[in-house]
């Protein structure tokens, strides 16, 4: 039976634009620290090495806290999760203000990393509850839009904050909209669709259009692990994180001290791949619905993901390879934007395996994730310092991305975990 869309209610937008905002200012708070990082090692003291093991810590965190925050959300709702989250990282987002040298800051960001984690997992866990899988994609693609806009806006709204107040204010400041946010999703957000009372029956009836499995079920541990769409899932999002992390990390140094460009030039090239990776998330949201409903989950999310990440690792490959400055920078950035293209497809084959238990599985996928952009920069600056070319670790980089484009093919959406 094909089911209308509702003429009713649209409270499920209202639960994704509270999303959207949230991913918005996670970019923010995590980002913003690599923009103040200058000022802060001169008033500190601090080395680039401790700059650098003040990053990884929080990715360090980020990465261990990720399972156990997805599977609170599982067991308690992304209600009570999010809140959590959001408050305790924006208590310490804003303590990172008060840091007073190395061994502070460095606690500090671990701290950050632990309370951060499970935000993505969460938001995503909510879609499962309030919005048809025909709608999923589309969900994801804004709630990621969200994340690459917040990545394209931290440069200029940090660097004028910390022109007019100062880093360590503007920590505060970042560390005040977060704790805006959670009471506004507290008060608002209920865990399923028919506890919200402005919910009317017709929208009711078009989010549950696929039916509902039972909430708040015992996490079936033996049977997720022993899952291949586990870790085909994983090995896929490892190659996402891994070349993601160079865009946060290494692409201004690239491009003002290998390809040249001033500071302003720089800084332009280093926010279009996050302007370029945001339409990609919307039209791949999009795109990936419709494959769905026209040509079934396999080619919806494996076939849109390999074929993403295979042209990612291209992109890469041919921007070594051209002799232009201006050529390069843009192929990096529709290189993000391809691989991109498929991250939708990355949340939502998620619920269509994870189903009650998507907590659990987004969080071991986001753990790898985390994992590659731990260890992308390492590589990157390695191999850098010892051939003193940047060739070589966008080969490498190419290669982990057709490694992904396979873990996808080896992935069924059809198959659910538990």
């Amino acid at each position: 039976m094909t089911i209308d869309r509702p003429a009713g209610t649209r409270v499920r937008y209202r639960v994704l634009w509270m999303a959207f905002l949230l991913a918005i200012i996670t970019f923010l708070d995590r980002v913003c620290i690599s923009i103040a990082a200058p000022f802060m090692m001169d008033d500190l003291g601090l080395t680039l090495v401790q700059m650098s093991l003040v990053f990884s810590a929080f990715t360090l965190a980020y990465s261990l806290f990720e399972v156990p925050s997805g599977w609170l959300g599982d067991v308690m709702g992304p209600r009570r999760v999010l809140t959590r989250i959001v408050l305790w990282w924006s208590v310490f987002t804003a303590l990172t203000g008060a840091a007073q040298g190395y061994r502070s800051l460095l606690a500090i960001r671990f701290l950050f990393g632990a309370g951060e984690a499970g935000a993505f997992p969460n938001a995503v866990r909510s879609f499962s509850q309030w919005f048809p899988m025909r709608e999923r994609g589309k969900a994801n693609g804004v709630l990621f839009f969200g994340s690459r806009l917040g990545g394209a806006l931290t440069a200029p709204l940090a660097l004028a904050l910390i022109q007019v107040w100062g880093w360590r204010t503007s920590f505060a400041a970042f560390g005040c909209v977060g704790v805006a946010w959670a009471v506004v999703w507290y008060r608002f957000y209920r865990d399923t669709p028919a506890e919200h009372p402005a919910v009317d029956a017709e929208e009711l009836a078009w989010i549950t259009q696929d039916g509902r499995a039972a909430e708040r079920a015992g996490t079936p541990w033996a049977s997720i692990l022993a899952s291949p769409n586990l870790y085909a899932i994983c090995a896929m999002y490892f190659a996402l994180g891994y070349g993601l992390y160079f865009y946060f990390t290494w692409l201004p140094t690239y491009l003002t001290r290998e390809l040249g460009f001033s500071a302003l030039t720089g800084g332009f090239f280093s926010m279009l791949p996050f302007l370029l990776a945001g339409a990609a998330d919307l039209a791949g949201g999009w795109c990936t619905d419709r494959l769905a409903h026209t040509h079934g989950l396999k080619h919806a999310r494996c076939t849109l993901g390999s074929l993403s990440f295979a042209s990612c690792a291209l992109l890469l490959l041919v921007s070594t390879g051209v002799a232009s400055p201006v050529a390069k920078a843009v192929l990096l950035a529709v290189a993000l934007a391809s691989a991109d293209f498929a991250l939708s497809a990355c949340w939502a084959v998620c619920l269509d395996v994870g189903a009650r238990h998507a907590g659990v599985v987004t969080g071991f996928m986001n753990t790898s994730g985390n994992l590659g952009g731990l260890i992308g920069p390492l590589v990157v600056g390695v191999m850098v310092e010892r051939w003193g070319s940047w060739t070589y670790p966008f080969y490498v980089t190419a290669g982990v991305y057709v490694m992904g484009a396979v873990a996808w093919l080896a992935i069924d959406p059809r198959k659910r975990i538990a």
